[in-house]
């Protein structure tokens, strides 16, 4: 029987909460809102979002991005509004709260992706580019100028990045962390407008097995182990913490979410469900959306 993921009464053992098949092999992109409801794209088919309500154990359709267009990351602000990112068509989408119609924020032919986005707190989204064939990658910010319109810049980087994949920032939103999934390597770098500096390998594990990442309010990164089925947590100095088993071997990313933040959503591609499991500390985006951070 399956397991809402606030029944789990023991921190850091995983429940699984939907049932299996519901997604495509590309679930991903995990998000919750203030008010408790979790959103996986590629509900059924690709192109889609699903919704997960508070307290429920599976899933329903919650939008349909424009014909062509593949969600593959989800973050929603402090205002509600969720951003997509749509790789398959080079898109930022954003919906409304109270709504369920994508509206066009941000476009580049330039772009590989785009993959993974994280937010700042001042609405700046940095989203990861992989080129996976050329197994390269670099980071994008995306941010608006004045009363216009979104506007989007390559960063430049003091290192030729592998495939960036995963992506956040530390609490205090100076510090971005980058995984690259070719390498296994983890990345910090220090912001400073639209350039990345100081960089400095924190962490690396085996080529291929790392995908989605997450921080906490105590700077903790929680990695998706995929092909491991674990989930890291790393001390913002890349000591590890402690591992995280779960359910299936193919976690592709994860969220922070519950009345207090300390639930984990996590998409798993082997067998297509979300499991779960209770943390010890906030997500980062979690804290910022209800406005304690």
């Amino acid at each position: 029987m399956l397991a809402p993921a606030l029944a789990a009464s023991k921190l850091f053992e995983s429940t699984q909460l939907t049932p299996a098949g519901e997604y495509t092999i590309g679930i991903e992109g995990p998000a919750v809102d203030r008010d408790g409801n979790l959103f996986v794209v590629n509900l059924g088919k690709p192109g889609t979002i699903g919704r997960v309500a508070p307290k429920a154990t599976a899933s329903e359709q919650f939008a349909k991005l424009p014909e062509g267009s593949i969600g593959n990351a989800l973050r929603i602000d402090a205002a509600g509004v969720m951003f997509v990112a749509d790789y398959k068509k080079h898109n930022i989408f954003a919906i409304a709260p109270g709504t369920t119609e994508p509206r066009l924020v941000y476009h580049s032919a330039e772009m590989s992706q785009p993959n993974d986005i994280t937010l700042a707190r001042d609405g700046t989204i940095y989203a990861s580019d992989p080129n996976w064939k050329a197994r390269s990658g670099r980071i994008w910010r995306i941010a608006k100028s004045g009363d216009g319109p979104m506007q989007g810049t390559a960063m430049t980087a003091p290192r030729a990045m592998g495939t960036a994949n995963g992506i956040d920032l530390s609490p205090d939103g100076r510090t971005l962390y980058v995984g690259e999934s070719n390498s296994g390597e983890i990345w910090s770098y220090l912001i400073e407008g639209d350039t990345l500096t100081k960089a400095r390998l924190i962490k690396t594990f085996e080529p291929n097995t790392i995908d989605g990442l997450r921080t906490d309010i105590s700077g903790r990164l929680l990695v998706a182990r995929i092909l491991k089925g674990s989930i890291a947590v790393l001390a913002p100095d890349g000591h590890v913490v402690r591992e995280i088993t779960l359910k299936a071997n193919e976690p592709t990313n994860l969220a922070f979410g519950g009345s207090d933040g300390k639930t984990v959503f996590v998409t798993q591609r082997q067998g297509r469900f979300i499991e779960s499991f209770r943390t010890d500390v906030e997500g980062r985006e979690h804290c910022l959306q209800t406005g304690r951070c």
